[in-house]
């Protein structure tokens, strides 16, 4: 009898913590999560899951493969099933390179369209005229744009959608 009464007490306690109920102007009740846990995702289901997640707080745990060495405040998030650029207001110390972490961050979208690869056409031709890229870097850059529209094209879709986080803050794996 204890132990059922100690049980009761011990989820009352836990759902009395999880919801608040506010008065409205209406006199009507409103019940609101308190404490709203961010969702996890593993990087193999990132690129998959991240749609339904756009400009919303995820989790995700991997092992910083390298710091961004033009700014510092980019990082590489790599696991053997999948990979997540994290980016930052301020810079990441470069110790966390092999780290395992966990990230906090809102998920941003970045769409190639037709748009997007016409203006990169454009600035590819402009900086190879004004010699501020060579002969490889030019057909580079144009073999880039092919493979967007010939995956758009693939796809059936008018865009192709890449996906990284928006730093929040990280906790180191022990």
């Amino acid at each position: 009898m204890k132990k059922t009464l100690f049980l009761l007490a011990i989820i009352a306690f836990v759902i009395s913590c999880k919801t608040e109920t506010k008065k409205a102007e209406n006199n009507a009740t409103i019940t609101t999560e308190e404490f709203i846990e961010s969702p996890q995702l593993t990087l193999g289901e990132f690129d998959i899951k991240a749609k339904d997640f756009i400009n919303k707080e995820v989790k995700v745990t991997g092992i910083v493969d390298h710091v961004c060495k033009h700014g510092g405040k980019k990082i590489l998030l790599v696991t053997d099933d999948g990979r997540v650029h994290v980016n930052s207001e301020e810079r990441f110390n470069e110790d966390l390179t092999g780290s395992e972490i966990i990230v906090t961050g809102i998920v941003a979208e970045e769409r190639v369209d037709e748009g997007y690869c016409l203006k990169m056409e454009e600035d590819n031709i402009k900086s190879h005229s004004e010699g501020t890229s060579n002969k490889e870097q030019f057909e580079a850059k144009k073999d880039q744009v092919h493979q967007y529209r010939e995956q758009m094209k693939l796809e059936n879709k008018d865009h192709i959608s890449f996906y990284s986080l928006k730093y929040i803050s990280h906790t180191e794996v022990e």
